[in-house]
């Protein structure tokens, strides 16, 4: 690995120089159009500007997805009996909130105590240059006897405009168009650490169904004081459904008919690690319905996203007519998230106090995914898994899941389903993605494209 090493160390001042220049772009899609296109336009530049054989102006394409944004794509096509990989990230971005929570500005790519500020940093325009980090280092090692340090590899890489908004586009593109994805391995750089230094492949993640409540009880408010306590308060029926998906003792989801009895196999999730990363105040406890990391990786879990009602400020002495919140439910692999959004709207509308007007309306679902075939058996996995010991210098890989989702994967595995898929990347705890003050370690995006580099030189 020394070589390889070297190489990808020599090529971190111009990862900085990129970084800087993706996060400087405010490519929120949906919002800051102009910023999207000049982050696009940017992603193209430096895919055509990378010194790897078979890459070049000719060989990269943007395309317009259905939602309106616009994701690049490269391809080198592989020699004869060379099998091809694809390399996925994202160039689009969570808003940044309000500047004064930041420590630096959100836009502007800053160091601080080794790791370096910025919205994107990590999530997931610090992915992206890990990619381009290790195919240059790659490229840098060209030379006598042959002049293509890949031997012959086919590389796609795909870099998407709307992964923060759900990345529909990009899953219709793959649906109609799956020869612009076809690969025998595929590398998901959307994912992170368990810490800094610990190398971790991401194999499981839940899927999503979200509802909206709406409760409606009266023509209009009415004064608390003539009509509360017989008037059907709104709010107060929302409430009370709300609190039925939850077991007050344990924080268990309670959805009825929902199983949650899911066992995660792989690496446990420690407490104080869980609490720390969650920033759980002292003295609040977590769930204790089941270990840790079956709650938030193999368990469905509802979340109160958000509720329309009358704020504090300014609120005034009456029962509410109309309330209503998002829902967000999320499922593990193995169950059907259609199956489960419809128990969660039956839990709902069975539940509405004093015969109240309860309506469910139901959002785009979101699948679960596993990335280890049912045998266990996955080359990529495993030749991936090898090239992060190595390049950490551990003996062992952490394997995680995630209670997120990213609905790419299952649409990958749809158009290609003979292809291993892998999830890995930058991020760590510390990164706070999506959060102010979003960083990267940028020791993490040294060690990340080492052992794609590596996994890139010896895949077969």
């Amino acid at each position: 690995m020394t070589p390889l090493a070297d190489a990808v160390v020599a090529q971190l001042g111009r990862a900085r120089t990129d970084l800087a220049e993706l996060v400087a772009l405010p490519s929120v899609h949906g919002s800051e159009p102009e910023a999207c296109a000049r982050a696009c336009d940017l992603v193209r530049r430096l895919l055509v500007e990378l010194p790897v054989p078979g890459l070049g102006p000719d060989a990269v394409e943007v395309v317009e997805t259905s939602d309106g944004s616009r994701a690049v794509f490269a391809h080198r096509p592989a020699a004869p009996g060379r099998p091809t990989v694809l390399l996925y990230s994202h160039y689009d971005v969570q808003p940044a909130g309000d500047p004064d929570e930041w420590t630096t500005p959100p836009w502007e790519l800053t160091e601080r105590e080794g790791r370096w500020y910025g919205r994107g940093a990590a999530d997931c325009k610090g992915n992206l240059v890990a990619h381009l980090t290790a195919l240059r280092a790659l490229a840098s090692l060209g030379g006598s006897p042959s002049p293509d340090p890949l031997d012959g590899l086919g590389i796609r890489i795909v870099v998407e405009g709307s992964e923060e908004t759900g990345g529909g586009g990009l899953d219709d593109l793959v649906a109609t168009r799956p020869d612009l994805v076809a690969a025998d391995a595929i590398l998901i750089a959307d994912s992170g650490n368990v810490s800094v230094g610990v190398p971790t492949l991401t194999t499981s993640l839940r899927g999503i169904a979200n509802v909206v409540v709406v409760v409606d009880t009266l023509e209009a408010g009415v004064h608390s004081g003539q009509f509360g306590g017989a008037a059907p308060d709104a709010l107060g029926a929302l409430v009370s459904i709300l609190a039925s998906l939850r077991d007050p003792d344990t924080g268990a989801t309670t959805v009825d008919g929902l199983g949650f009895s899911g066992r995660w196999a792989g690496q446990p999730y420690p407490d104080d690690a869980f609490r720390a990363d969650a920033g759980i105040l002292e003295g609040v406890e977590p769930s204790t319905a089941a270990p840790l990391a079956d709650l938030v990786w193999s368990r469905p879990a509802v979340t109160v996203l958000g509720i329309d009602c009358p704020p504090v400020e300014g609120a005034i002495a009456a029962v509410q007519p109309h309330a209503r919140a998002l829902v967000n439910l999320r499922v593990p692999p193995g169950t059907d998230p259609l199956e489960a959004q419809e128990l969660l709207a039956a839990h709902i509308e069975r539940r509405r106090p004093w015969n109240a007007r309860v309506s469910v309306e139901k959002e785009t679902v979101g699948y679960p995914f596993s990335s280890v075939p049912a045998d266990g058996s996955d080359p990529v996995h495993d030749l991936l898994s090898e090239c992060l010991a190595q390049a950490y210098g551990t003996a062992e890989v952490a394997e995680v899941g995630s209670g997120g989702s990213i609905p790419l994967c299952t649409a990958l595995r749809e158009a290609h389903p003979r292809a291993g898929i892998a999830l890995f990347g930058v991020e760590d705890p510390a990164a706070a993605i999506h959060s102010p003050d979003e960083s990267v370690d940028p020791g993490e995006i040294e060690r990340i494209a080492l052992a794609e580099a590596a996994f890139l030189q010896r895949f077969r």
